[in-house]
């Protein structure tokens, strides 16, 4: 067959495929379109997930009669007035948004300038044009596009679910609708309301926050931190999460360049590095941020969908961002994410603790009168004079509660931010008071924070301190992990974890960190030989280091159910405010909880 030229309706079809792959492409589409045109607010429907129909309404400038010919014409745009692609300001430029999906669907656009008497209609179906008539509609522009893919059946059959398309539908919208907090956004599945976020005002930052906890939930919202950093044409701003508000995937990252949604694998990379120390592999902080730069040093006209991005300095853009996560982090170190809530403590009704009577009474209580406070529990504290005080200790095995008598401090500045430790409980939680506040603290979370902290430290100085074994252990461990350890060897060495070949099959462990004390020696060389394992090639020398400091730290820290008296509570509670990133383990875990007394007061109606 010679060489032709394919027919214009068949090359638009053919450009359908990378711009239009779903309802969500064209949701995506027509939004920025209307984002470009001016509007503050923007109204989608949908019918069967947008398979039937996607109807978009704005309040924008609107189109004149020979604006919309032109506008479902293949790269016909109004965005380019200096036909620059390295200027590029605003979300559309390609021209291909309209004429791609007329040639796969039935479009009609009706449309009314500001300045205008009335609207102008325009349908296009299947690639065939009408002419501009006469309609009725206030300010701005409608769209519709019915039976998407009518044209292209073999399309139609990818599509998914009405309600799965409704919800990429919906997550499209939500990210366009973070980078832009002063527009107002609705969309309607039918007749079910599934997005309402009213413009948000205030400066750029109120209103971005108050968006965020819109989109993202005010559990971000309160536990976020402000980033804002500058260097050369960049500018990082946005809200990061607290490392212990955390997900087990990446899809509450958000990310824009110059206000338009992208995934990019460098920039999430850049964020995973940021939170190296003090989030466990395999979750993911909450994020959204927005970078600022001069057009003519990123490249959006990478691919049709514009989804992905391309920077002239890779090095700068990861290194400003990563710097600037760590700094936030630092200057939030010992805060932990409030995620306890009024909802999660009150429960609908009050469990009847009286019903299994306990072991402790006497048979003289069997017989007595019921009171009304036992039916919620209280009858244990009422009758405590009938009881033999023998059966004392026996509760407080039972319950593992433990109080100290108040320490004598020589001043009231030896008080700090978490308290004082007044008991504890189930061998494993101190409970601390403050002003106006109950805290409630992990002590091996914390403990193995402080650890990590002190192991760091160490490798940075070169003054880790190592304690000899008296008795060196043997571990036998599997052919690869031992070979994989002793390449580590020296690096190891650094952190006082001092071992050499022993056999076939085995390696000897001399010294360990004086950290550590007494701890499951075999148990901790096995668990590091594991780490190993999953270090790859993706870890510089800094992070495996990092990685093997949270291992052992886990292993030298102060146990769940080891009782510890007053003193070592309150010691415990000032080396947390003053050791780094102490709000959360080596894991990403909380090491603390603080209860507010307003909140508490609210539990009993005060």
């Amino acid at each position: 067959m010679p060489i032709r030229i394919l027919p214009s309706n068949l090359v638009n079809q053919i450009a359908a495929g990378e711009v239009v792959e779903r309802p969500a492409s064209v949701v995506k589409e027509l939004v920025e379109n209307a984002i470009d045109a001016g509007a503050t607010s923007i109204e989608v429907r949908l019918a069967d997930g947008g398979k039937s129909l996607v109807t978009i309404t704005d309040n924008g400038k609107g189109m004149s009669p020979e604006e919309l010919e032109l506008a479902v014409e293949r790269h016909a745009t109004s965005k380019l007035p200096d036909d620059n692609l390295f200027n590029i300001n605003f979300l559309g430029f390609r021209g291909e948004a309209l004429p791609s999906i007329a040639s796969v669907a039935r479009l009609s656009i009706i449309s009314r300038p500001k300045d205008a008497d009335s609207a102008w209609k325009i349908e296009v179906n299947g690639g065939e044009k009408s002419k501009p008539v006469p309609a009725s509609h206030p300010f701005g522009t409608r769209i519709e596009v019915r039976d998407l893919f009518y044209a292209t059946p073999a399309r139609l059959k990818f599509l998914k679910t009405g309600s799965a398309e409704t919800t990429q539908c919906v997550d499209i919208l939500n990210r366009i609708a973070l980078a832009n907090p002063h527009i107002a956004f609705y969309l309607y599945d039918g007749e079910k309301k599934k997005i309402a976020y009213p413009a948000c005002n205030g400066d750029l930052f109120d209103a971005r926050l108050e968006r965020l906890s819109a989109v993202m939930g005010r559990e971000f919202g309160d536990n976020s931190i402000l980033i804002d950093a500058r260097r050369e044409t960049l500018h990082i701003s946005g809200y990061v999460s607290l490392p212990t508000l955390n997900k087990a995937n990446s899809l509450s990252q958000f990310l824009f360049v110059n206000n338009r949604p992208v995934r990019d694998k460098l920039l999430l990379g850049a964020i995973r590095g940021a939170y190296q120390d003090v989030l466990a592999s395999g979750r993911y902080p909450m994020c959204a941020l927005f970078f600022d730069i001069d057009p003519k040093y990123v490249d959006v006209n990478v691919h049709p969908a514009k989804a992905e991005v391309r920077f002239y300095d890779n090095a700068l853009v990861r290194g400003l961002l990563v710097s600037a996560i760590r700094n936030a982090l630092n200057q939030h170190a010992n805060r932990t994410s409030n995620t306890i809530s009024l909802e999660e403590l009150v429960k609908d009704n009050i469990p009847d603790f009286g019903r299994d009577i306990p072991d402790t009474l006497t048979a003289e209580e069997h017989l007595m009168p019921q009171s009304p406070l036992r039916n919620y529990g209280y009858q244990s504290v009422f009758s405590q004079s009938s009881r033999r005080q023998a059966d004392l200790p026996e509760l407080e095995r039972k319950f593992s509660v433990k109080v100290e008598p108040e320490p004598v401090l020589s001043s009231g500045g030896d008080i700090g931010p978490l308290g004082l430790a007044k008991a504890q409980f189930h061998d494993t939680y101190i409970i601390s008071q403050t002003e106006d506040s109950i805290i409630i603290v992990d002590q091996h979370a914390a403990h193995e924070r402080i650890v990590m902290e002190k192991l760091k430290e160490g490798l940075r100085s070169g003054k880790t301190a190592a304690q000899m074994l008296l008795i060196p252990e043997v571990v036998d461990l599997e052919p690869s992990a031992k070979v994989r350890i002793l390449e580590a060897a020296p690096e190891l060495a650094k952190m006082g974890l001092v071992l050499e070949e022993f056999g076939t099959t085995a390696v000897i462990v001399r010294e360990i960190p004086a950290l550590l004390r007494d701890t499951d020696v075999k148990k901790l060389v096995e668990d590091v030989a594991e780490q190993m394992a999953e270090w790859g090639s993706g870890f510089e020398l800094t992070e495996k280091l990092h990685l093997v400091c949270a291992t052992i730290a886990c292993h030298g820290s102060v146990r769940a159910g080891r009782r510890l008296n007053s003193e070592e509570m309150n010691r415990l509670l000032r080396d947390m405010e003053k050791t780094p990133h102490s709000g959360q383990c080596n894991h990403g875990r909380p090491t603390y909880v603080e209860l507010k007394i307003a909140d508490i007061a609210k539990l009993f109606d005060r």
